[in-house]
């Protein structure tokens, strides 16, 4: 595979500062490659004979890292994908895996499991709808305006246990009107499910569609998920190399639901820092259980507004900041991926997802003297249930690798002291910490050997799990871990259940002096949006990571 490098030279703010310049370099499968896998697949001889003589669909194709517990020095591309198609004549789930160097063989596994609808099937049910007479006729009319729900599945039981496929559609009226609903699509009987009124209005289970209705305008446009997307970043200054790192939009972001902007590989002035850095579990709790609870995913792109010049397909280097929701409260964009610029001696990328009426930012700031500030922002668009106050929860998998993938040691600043009279101590087991703004708890992963280290700086407004109105549904703030390949996330595919973060779990009390370290950091913020001050459109949490010794 050929792949092309370019380099840009957005100027920094600061006059007195040497000029930064952003590298970028494709990596792995392109978008082009999978689309054609994607036009393969549907004809391979194995799904054509596997799903003869019935009505399906290809919902999405994902590439997927090989599999290794130990860790590689250099990333590997993706070496197999996984196709998942939904058969509408038996109501089942078919994955089919193959090679992306031998396609020609495929491995194929059925399963209840009911994924998400994909924009194509999410159409298909909105056609089902306009077939009725008394929506249809108010579709046409723009009386209502269909949009993508939460929970994207209505998943009733039926007497066996299982749930017939049903996608939920959100029919939005003008503002200040009537007759908002959520309606079901049986996508097995291809017929429109109404549900009867109730304090929630008519709307499924863990829905809402009332009055009053909250939230930003939803501009209603493409998103991108399941996408081929990743490449190197080199940040230097002065000809020096101050940042290297692989970059993977969120649309081919690693875990079961995808995990945002996702960093790996990430070394500074030539070391390495950190193996992997993501977001793969998010989860949202409502006061009153007033809809909800969700576990969502990061996979899922919105539009955000970003201007420069596309360096690789879904990867813009942008000589002014990129702008999402959070800064404008505008839902309307006009670039799909990772948006990359240059602010002062700061490297920043970002990108927004949806999931359903939810907006989430997925935001890096890499600065020259080693800082980086990890940031998750959220929003809405308008629905009934963000109407009620929720509670937002981020975590953050922080996979250090201070100078090796191993011999790391993880410590605890408190002042006052905990332990005897220093303010630092050892975790030398794996265990679950909270916040403590009030002892300015941080905590410090060190290599043993070289004495380079960096600390996890609690930001203000993350919040503490214990103090939040929805405990103990945010489950902690920290956990401590040994390193796991197969940890990347706890393994459960949204909307759930469960739908609490299940990292206790994997506190087994195994050690962690002189360890592979992974610090799980989670962030907590309750959305009221009746009370968000004028030119406000959300929230933003997250710590800083600050270099100590380097």
């Amino acid at each position: 595979m050929t792949t092309r490098s370019i380099t840009k030279h957005p100027k920094a703010s600061h006059a007195n500062s040497e000029e930064l310049s952003v590298k970028i370099q494709p990596f792995g499968p392109s978008a082009e490659q999978v689309q054609a896998l994607t036009q393969s697949v549907t004809k391979h001889p194995t799904i054509q004979k596997y799903l003869a003589k019935t009505r399906h669909r290809l919902l999405r194709i994902d590439l997927l890292d090989p599999a290794e517990e130990a860790k590689s020095a250099r990333p590997k591309p993706p070496n197999r994908f996984q196709a998942t198609f939904f058969d509408y004549t038996n109501n089942r789930t078919v994955f089919a895996t193959g090679s992306l160097s031998r396609p020609a063989t495929l491995e194929l596994a059925e399963s209840g499991l009911q994924p998400r609808p994909s924009q194509e099937e999410f159409d298909e049910a909105v056609r089902i709808v306009m077939r009725d007479p008394e929506i249809g006729a108010a579709l046409r009319e723009q009386r209502l305006r269909p949009y993508r729900p939460m929970p994207p599945l209505v998943l009733e039981e039926m007497p066996d246990g299982r749930a017939e496929r049903t996608v939920a559609v959100g029919l939005l009226p003008p503002e200040g009107a009537r007759d908002h609903e959520i309606v079901g699509v049986n996508m097995i009987k291809r017929k429109l499910v109404r549900y009867a009124p109730s304090e929630r209005g008519r709307a499924p289970a863990m829905a809402a569609a009332h009055n009053p209705i909250c939230g930003l305008p939803n501009a209603n446009q493409a998103t991108a998920s399941g996408v081929a997307g990743s490449v190197w970043v080199t940040v230097k200054q002065g000809g020096i190399t101050v940042w290297k790192f692989l970059l993977v939009r969120p649309a081919a972001s690693s875990g079961t639901n995808g995990s945002g902007v996702e960093l790996r590989f990430v070394d500074y002035r030539g070391k390495r820092l950190l193996y992997r850095a993501h977001v793969p579990i998010l989860n949202v709790k409502y006061d009153g259980n007033a809809c909800g609870p969700y576990r969502d995913w990061q996979d899922q792109e919105g539009m955000i507004v970003a201007n420069g010049t596309d360096v690789a397909p879904g990867f813009r280097l942008c000589p002014t900041p990129a702008t999402t929701i959070l800064d404008t409260g505008s839902d309307v964009g006009n670039f799909l991926g990772v948006a990359i610029y240059v602010q002062g001696q700061e490297v920043v990328l970002v990108s927004e997802m949806e999931a359903g009426w939810y907006r989430y930012v997925s935001l890096w700031r890499l600065h020259t003297d080693g800082t980086i500030r990890p940031r998750f922002g959220f929003s809405a668009v308008k629905s009934s249930c963000v109407c009620t106050v929720h509670h937002h929860h981020a975590y953050w998998r922080l996979d250090f690798d201070v100078r090796t993938a191993g011999n790391n040691l993880v410590r605890e600043f408190n002042d006052p002291p905990l332990v005897g009279g220093s303010n630092w101590h050892n975790k030398n087991y794996e265990i679950r910490r909270p916040r403590d703004l009030a002892r300015k708890r941080k905590w410090r992963v060190e290599n043993k050997s070289t004495g380079e280290a960096y600390d996890i700086v609690p930001g203000a407004t993350d919040g503490v799990a214990t103090a939040m109105l929805d405990w103990p549904f945010p489950r902690g703030d920290v956990w401590m871990l040994r390193y796991r390949g197969s940890e990347i996330d706890d393994g459960v595919v949204a909307v759930g259940p469960p739908y609490e973060a299940g990292l206790d779990a994997w506190v087994n009390d195994e050690s962690l002096n002189g360890a592979d370290v992974v610090v799980w950091y989670g962030a907590h913020f309750s959305h009221d949006l009746a009370h968000e001050k004028p030119g406000e459109f959300g929230h933003i949490v997250g710590p800083d990571l600050k270099r100590v010794k380097w």
